[in-house]
């Protein structure tokens, strides 16, 4: 299959059964999966897994795939992100979440998050990271796609699920959280 088909013509040789059609969406969307799900999962082997997994699934389930909705590397990405977050409910231990406490729930503005979580330190980014780490595994998809990967919250609204608002508010509450967390690191 030439490289520059579209996405119709490969959906369309998958739901035929042809291997080019297979071969030409492994080709073209298995780097920015396995790119977004390695970002979750630091073992390679396991993100490998998920990748072809995610592939697997799509394959029997390319029937369900409405071109309307998403463009076909959303869609991947969504059976991707659901695949990775069961993977991580079943390998991570549980973490309370500092949702709970009221403290971080206090008021601050954009720009106090802005100068908090964006100073270019060195030691202040390795603390950063170490934070996002921590964080519940829907919490960090969000922010490995809202700021590493650079979706629109309309294409993050599509692959996890829920709407563009609430996840607005969940970005939000979370870049709020790991400002608090930086300050009691400090």
């Amino acid at each position: 299959m030439r490289q520059e088909t579209n996405e119709q013509q490969i959906v369309e040789a998958v739901l035929n059964g042809r291997s080019e059609g297979q071969e030409a969406k492994v080709c073209r969307y298995a780097e920015r999966v396995f790119a977004m799900v390695v970002r979750q999962v630091p073992d390679v082997m396991d993100a490998q897994e998920l990748t072809q997994d995610t592939f697997l699934r799509a394959f029997s389930h390319i029937g369900s795939y409405d071109a309307s909705k998403a463009l076909l590397s959303t869609w991947l990405c969504r059976i991707a992100y659901r695949l990775t977050l069961d993977f991580l409910k079943r390998r991570r231990p549980v973490i309370v979440s500092i949702e709970n406490s009221q403290e971080w729930q206090r008021d601050i503005s954009d720009e106090q998050l802005e100068a908090e979580l964006s100073t270019g330190r060195e030691e202040r980014i390795e603390q950063l990271m170490e934070v996002v780490d921590d964080l519940p595994d829907d919490e960090r998809m969000l922010l490995t796609m809202y700021y590493f990967e650079d979706r629109p919250l309309t294409e993050i609204a599509y692959i996890t699920g829920i709407d563009a608002k609430a996840l607005a508010n969940r970005l939000y509450r979370t870049r709020k959280k790991l400002c608090k967390e930086l300050r009691d690191k400090s």
